[in-house]
């Protein structure tokens, strides 16, 4: 991993780690499909003229772009996003974004039982060591009155982000990325729109904290942060760039703390230590074996 693919990683992790206080700024003051329906619907419309003019057009795409574009729409934006800004109306920013930190797990199981990639015994010693991190914060999040259907949501969320992670690099490679970018956010949109005028009763009373909130979250998460991590996974794959998300608790609980006020307890530390190291477990054993030159004899 070149130094290029870490900044853009850490700027992602970043990027992506500050939506997590900015959507409990919006949930909190807004139906929470509906303001993300006009999220993407914003986003989405910025990509695309973004990507018109850079010269992409929808006309390149490939089978497999289109079929990405489709499964990202659904499983990252509508299902991750969706179920995330739900639970967040009952669950704390910087619980979010440890929940949200366990996805490189779930992409190396599914991988592993699913897709059949190999795993040595440091990987599955991993995937436990990641259960067991997971078992320590919801306990003690839950003695501490955590709402569980909201903990629910947010598992059920990072699986989803999984899948659709497992899928970006069909995506990514061939060219016309940012038209990519733009065409899943659409995807999300009217996804969840159909899904709002369903389930919610519209109400919206812009004042500036949730103005300021939605702007920063459509141009910064929104934009920049997808754009950022297509590029990340067809520079390095969607192994290795999913290891940066283990990076969005501690930015997703330091900004929640300093915006927000929220608190970080003494499981929530040892809980995202395990599952930090059971990461690193899990993506050491993926890494390939050095290989050693073959000394040969000089020419006669």
């Amino acid at each position: 991993m070149d130094i290029r693919a870490i900044l853009m990683g850490l700027v992602f992790a970043i990027m992506w780690a500050s939506a997590f206080t900015s959507t409990r700024m919006i949930v909190t003051e807004a139906p929470p499909l509906l303001a993300l329906a006009l999220r993407f619907s914003l986003s989405g419309l910025i990509g695309v003229l973004a990507a018109l003019a850079m010269g992409q057009t929808w006309r390149g795409l490939r089978r497999e772009q289109w079929r990405a574009v489709i499964i990202l729409g659904l499983c990252q934006n509508a299902l991750y996003l969706g179920m995330n800004w739900i639970a967040m109306q009952w669950i704390e920013a910087g619980l979010a974004s440890i929940i949200a930190a366990t996805m490189p797990l779930i992409v190396a199981f599914l991988g592993w039982g699913l897709m059949g990639e190999r795993l040595r015994m440091l990987g599955v010693a991993g995937l436990a060591l990641g259960l067991i991190g997971v078992a320590i914060i919801m306990g003690a999040r839950l003695q501490g009155g955590s709402d569980l259907a909201g903990i629910i949501l947010c598992f059920f969320a990072a699986l989803a982000l999984a899948i659709a992670t497992l899928t970006v690099r069909g995506a990514s490679s061939g060219g016309n990325v940012m038209m990519v970018v733009g065409l899943q956010m659409l995807v999300g949109a009217a996804t969840l729109a159909i899904v709002s005028a369903l389930f919610e009763t519209w109400r919206l009373e812009p004042n500036p904290r949730l103005v300021l909130a939605f702007t920063y979250t459509v141009l910064v998460p929104g934009v920049l942060a997808t754009w950022i991590w297509f590029l990340l996974v067809d520079r390095i794959g969607a192994v290795r760039a999913a290891t940066f998300h283990f990076l969005t608790p501690f930015f997703g609980v330091a900004i929640g703390a300093l915006l927000l006020g929220e608190q970080l307890g003494a499981g929530d530390v040892i809980g995202v230590g395990i599952i930090m190291a059971g990461i690193l477990a899990v993506q050491l054993s993926k890494a390939p074996a050095p290989v050693t030159p073959v000394k040969r004899p000089p020419p006669s």
